[in-house]
């Protein structure tokens, strides 16, 4: 366990939202810190122009577990635009959301945005997405959506450390079989097994909210680099397979 303790500690709460983030931490209504709030506004429209110059949003909001009692050293700031989808045509709406997610994983990583340390990942989310988090402040409006509460949670780090495990295997697993096999059936593999991870962690939000054993293992699994993991080694096979080692030239 000695190997993980870091991450398995990262898991409780603390007794107050992030000072360097929070003023007022200690009342019922802690507020972004003004210069903190400006910030993000800017990065919000930078964002925004990345997306496109016609979009409309209608609101910028900050959730997460730095907007929780459950932030940590590997926290991030979950920056997210909401979007009302129906603002384009109907037959439009699934080519936005895939172009959407296309530049959010571009911008995220282009660039290198921290504030106050922790770096800040931006989303463009369907307003009519369900939403787990307990925590979520609109950083437009300068007010909470939901207010964070601080649990009285009890953790089986055993349990957890168990089950990560386990999850690892898989990964590991998946990976090892997916060296073996031809290229449209090892991309198919992971893809199939990334959503899988991702309802299984979405299931267990809806289930038992943020300190439900599914999010938990999914966290772990990215502090701990295994998520990562999943991606590179899919950009490694979509590389072997658009490379050309040797041709011959007439």
């Amino acid at each position: 366990m000695d190997k993980y303790s870091e991450i398995l500690s990262s898991f409780g709460t603390q007794e107050t939202l992030n000072p360097e983030i929070w003023d007022d931490v200690e009342s019922d209504e802690p507020k972004l810190k003004p210069q903190i709030r400006k910030a993000l506004l800017m990065i919000a429209g930078e964002f925004m122009d990345y997306l496109g110059d016609d979009l409309f949003v209608d609101d910028v909001r900050f959730t997460g577990s730095l907007a929780n009692f459950n932030w940590s050293k590997f926290s991030d700031i979950d920056l997210h635009l909401y979007v009302d989808f129906t603002q384009f045509d109907p037959e439009d709406v699934e080519m936005y959301k895939e172009l959407f997610t296309l530049k959010k994983t571009l911008f995220n990583t282009t660039h290198n945005i921290t504030v106050k340390g922790f770096d800040v990942e931006l989303y463009a989310e369907d307003i009519d997405e369900s939403h787990f988090s307990s925590g979520v402040y609109s950083v437009m409006f300068d007010t909470w959506v939901h207010n964070p509460e601080k649990e009285n949670v009890k953790i089986d780090k055993e349990m957890l450390l168990s089950k990560t495990n386990s999850m690892m295997s898989q990964i590991d697993s998946i990976i090892e079989d997916a060296e073996g096999e031809d290229y449209d059936k090892s991309v198919k593999r992971l893809d199939t097994f990334k959503d899988r991870l991702k309802k299984f962690r979405s299931s267990g939000l809806e289930k038992d909210g943020e300190f439900s054993y599914e999010n938990l293992v999914f966290k772990f699994l990215r502090r701990n680099g295994y998520i990562q993991k999943l991606f590179d080694f899919k950009n490694k096979l979509i590389d072997k397979n658009l490379s050309v080692e040797n041709t011959d030239v007439e």
